[in-house]
C-alpha cells in the first residue's frame, strides 16, 4: 500500500484525533514567525498551520483534504517530490511529522529547499532516538519501522545544509493524537478510533496479541510498577526533535548566520 492508499484509507478521523496541542503549536510558530508567507507540505488536515493569509498547503490526499476547515489556508493537491511553485516563492517551507511518508525523501527535501526563502522548518522523529515503553514493551516491530522511515539528522543536514535541531518533550496530557502523544494514558492504545489516527499502526500485520497483553499488564498492576516513574514527568522525550535549516546559511556556507 502507497502512502497516498494508506492516508485515503485510514485518514478519515484525522480532523477529530490529530488537533494541534497548543504548547507544542507554540514551538513550532516561534520558528515559523508571525509575518513570514508559508508553505505546508504534507498539510493533511492542517493541523499546526497558521491561521492568516500567506500561508498555502501542499496535500495529495483527497480524503485529507476534504476534512481541512473552512479557515484553513487554501490547499494544493500535489506531493513534496514536485511542489509546484516557484523558487523562493514562500519565506518558509514547513513540514510536520510528514517526511517519513515520502516516497522520496531527498527528493522532497530538497523542493522544500528549493521553494524557500528563509528556512525549513520541519517536525520530525530521530531515528536514533530509544522511543518510550509502548515501542520498547510491546511493539518492538513499530520502533524497527520508524527507525527505517523516518530521515536521519545526518540526511536532513546533507540536503538541507547546516541544521538546528531542537528536542521537542511531549505533555503528558497531549491534545495531539500522534504516537508517543498518549505516554502518559496507556489504556489509550487500547482504543481502537485512538490507533485509527496513528498511521504506524496500519503498517503491522497483527497487532492484537500485544494489546492483549498490554491490557492484561494495565489490569495487573504491571504496567504500573514498570511505569512508575513516569508518573512524576511533566513532559517525555522520545525522539521528536523540530528541525530548522536557514537557507541563507546554506546558499552562504561561508556566512556567520545568526
Amino acid at each position: 500500500m502507497t502512502t497516498l492508499e494508506t492516508y485515503d484509507a485510514i485518514g478519515r478521523s484525522y480532523s477529530t484525533r490529530r488537533q494541534p496541542d497548543p504548547r507544542l503549536a507554540a514551538r513550532i510558530d516561534a520558528l515559523i514567525g508571525c509575518d513570514n508567507t508559508v508553505l505546508n507540505v504534507g498539510a493533511g488536515t492542517g493541523s499546526y498551520e497558521p491561521v492568516r493569509s500567506g500561508v498555502v498547503a501542499v496535500e495529495p490526499s483527497t480524503v485529507m483534504l476534504s476534512q481541512r476547515g473552512s479557515s484553513a489556508a487554501p490547499a494544493v493537491r500535489a506531493v513534496a517530490e514536485a511542489l509546484p511553485f516557484q523558487d523562493h516563492a514562500f519565506d518558509v517551507v514547513l513540514a510536520i511529522l510528514t517526511v517519513h511518508h515520502w516516497n522520496d525523501q531527498r527528493r522532497g527535501l530538497k523542493e522544500c529547499a528549493r521553494v524557500a526563502q528563509d528556512r525549513v522548518v520541519i517536525l520530525t522523529w530521530d531515528p536514533c532516538a530509544e522511543g518510550f515503553w509502548l515501542v520498547r514493551d510491546y511493539f518492538p516491530e513499530i520502533l524497527a519501522i520508524d527507525r527505517r522511515i523516518f530521515p536521519s539528522m545526518e540526511l536532513l543536514a546533507a540536503v538541507l545544509g547546516p541544521i538546528d535541531v531542537q528536542s521537542l518533550p511531549i505533555p503528558g496530557d497531549c491534545v495531539d493524537g500522534f504516537l508517543g502523544a498518549y505516554w502518559l494514558r496507556p489504556e489509550a492504545y487500547l482504543n481502537e478510533e485512538v490507533r485509527a489516527g496513528i498511521s504506524t499502526f496500519s503498517r503491522l500485520a497483527s497487532i492484537e496479541p500485544q494489546l492483549e497483553r498490554l491490557e492484561r499488564d494495565l489490569t495487573s498492576g504491571n504496567w504500573e510498577r514498570r511505569n512508575a516513574e513516569l508518573r512524576h514527568r511533566p513532559d517525555l522525550d522520545m525522539g521528536y526533535r523540530l528541525v530548522m535549516a536557514e537557507r541563507r546559511c546554506a546558499e552562504l556556507p561561508n556566512e556567520r548566520c545568526s
